[in-house]
């Protein structure tokens, strides 16, 4: 078989470690031939192709990004369509298509697969939101970058004797916030599962200043205080008309100084987190993701997704996927929250 392959949505490290697994496994077991497209859906509807073999898949699992590139591009726009994707495919002699992308990317692959395409999906959010699998390769990585982080913030903070306000990734769901945070200690956790009022978060940073400690404050970008409408966003939108989140810890954090008269610092980590190289547990995640891919490809596993359920691998089909989000449980904030202040 000829497989195309394409990474789409935002970068997550472990996405070189699919490409390898899956294109070793398909070369040296089934005798398939990979060909990739550059920048996600943009690659597939421009027939914007790349060789990709064992050579150029050559040590890439250790590196983060993705060497196909990757785009937010929506493929039903512009030129886009199932026909045009159709016709791109039968111009390469392409079988199926492995989709390795995030919530959005997964709906795309499910509107086509309806139409007939034949393609097979690899989930992929560092926010590890996706309701369909227990964890996605760049989550593992994205927490520890954020708690090596505040582990500095910390330092920092105790030096001069402030409240330090840590901004990390998480649009709906608060994981990164909530692993990261009780990794690094932190006395108060904000998520966007859980408004949470002005007052409360004063009480914890009271709390913990009074102990003569320099508080630390962790809040998932997608978090609202109970006294907003919704998230802090002001940079528009994405192709798929979502909100571009950020800055909520530039906003909460003057709310805590004027509040409490401790001098409040806040800190965005952005990009840092999904950058560079993937740990250990997201190579191996994402090299077995890759590696399943293939072989749901070769049963014609068409419009689903290879999953992680336990510890083992499992197809789940892209309506389950799309369903729901994977949200943080009441009990495992509670959990959390008794250490806070």
């Amino acid at each position: 078989m000829r497989i195309g392959m394409l990474t789409s949505g935002g970068d997550a490290p472990g996405l070189n470690a699919v490409i390898r697994g899956a294109v070793l496994t398909g070369e040296t077991v089934h005798g398939h031939e990979f060909l990739g497209f550059k920048d996600g859906w943009r690659g597939l509807v421009e027939n914007d192709t790349m060789p990709l073999g064992r050579h150029e898949v050559k040590g890439v699992s250790k590196q983060g990004g993705t060497i196909l590139g990757t785009s937010r591009t929506n493929p039903f726009e512009g030129r886009g369509g199932v026909d045009r994707i159709n016709e791109v495919m039968t111009e390469n002699g392409l079988d199926a298509i492995i989709a390795i992308g995030g919530e959005g990317t997964l709906a795309a692959a499910k509107r086509l697969t309806d139409e007939g395409v034949r393609i097979v999906g690899v989930p992929k959010t560092v926010d590890n939101d996706l309701d369909a699998t227990d964890y996605t390769f760049g989550f593992d990585t994205a927490v520890g970058i954020a708690t090596e982080a505040m582990d500095r913030l910390r330092t920092t903070g105790d030096a001069h004797n402030r409240c330090m306000v840590a901004e990390v990734m998480g649009r709906h769901v608060g994981w990164i916030a909530l692993h990261s945070g009780m990794a690094a200690g932190a006395h108060a956790i904000l998520i966007p599962e859980q408004r949470t009022s002005l007052d409360q978060l004063v009480e914890w940073v009271t709390s913990a200043y009074d102990r003569g400690r320099a508080p630390l404050v962790v809040v998932a970008e997608g978090f609202t205080l109970d006294s907003m409408d919704d998230p802090h966003s002001e940079r528009g939108l994405d192709a798929f008309g979502r909100p571009r989140l950020g800055g909520i810890g530039e906003q909460i954090a003057p709310l805590i100084e004027h509040r409490t008269g401790i001098e409040t610092r806040a800190t965005t980590l952005g990009h840092i987190q999904r950058g560079g190289t993937p740990s250990a547990f997201d190579r191996v995640l994402a090299t077995r993701l890759g590696m399943a891919a293939v072989r749901s490809v070769n049963d014609g596993h068409w419009g689903q997704m290879v999953a992680l359920k336990g510890t083992e691998i499992v197809h789940v089909p892209f309506e389950n996927a799309l369903g729901k989000l994977k949200t943080v449980p009441q009990d495992r904030y509670d959990e959390a929250a008794l250490l806070f202040g």
